[in-house]
């Protein structure tokens, strides 16, 4: 675990919000620089990071190695537990439908994301998980956040593996 903001506190939601998603970013470079699509995802409460990971499935060759998998197995680790109430994960792309069902599991407050997924995502383009009737929890969720950095990212990788 790591203080977020060691230094200076953010002056308001927002930009801590956009603070945070700018930690997302990073781990999505790393995972680019791995030749991993390059999503990125960070687990806090409070003013601790709990965990922070890219994609790894082809280094780890598997399917289910999404940032916010592994963001979320080392939040649980550094604090101790198997649910993480009051906590946010923040990712760059929209969490597909297995990341969306982990969220709910894992008793999260609240996700935030940058770009939107039509083609996997599970919280508002192609499924609706985090809203659906009949759940024992509910993860707020906002989506859009440095949404065109995080396109970018996506658009120049899925380019350059066409080429």
């Amino acid at each position: 675990m790591s203080l977020l903001f060691p230094l200076l506190e953010p002056d308001g939601p927002e930009e801590r919000d956009q603070r945070i998603m700018e930690i997302a970013l990073r781990e999505a470079r790393a995972a680019l620089e791995r030749d991993e699509v390059p999503v990125g995802a960070v687990v806090v409460r409070g003013n601790q990071l709990l965990g922070r990971a890219g994609n790894q499935v082809e280094q780890l060759l598997d399917p289910t190695a999404h940032a916010e998998m592994l963001a979320l197995t080392q939040a649980f680790a550094a604090a101790g537990e198997k649910r993480l109430p009051g906590a946010v994960l923040y990712c760059t792309l929209e969490p597909c439908i297995q990341c969306a069902g982990a969220l709910v599991h894992a008793r999260l407050e609240r996700v935030v994301y940058g770009a939107p997924d039509p083609k996997f995502g599970g919280v508002e383009s192609l499924a609706r998980i985090l809203d659906l009737p009949g759940l024992n929890h509910r993860v707020a969720h906002r989506g859009g956040l440095l949404a065109e950095q995080s396109a970018e990212l996506l658009r120049g990788f899925f380019q350059a593996k066409r080429r």
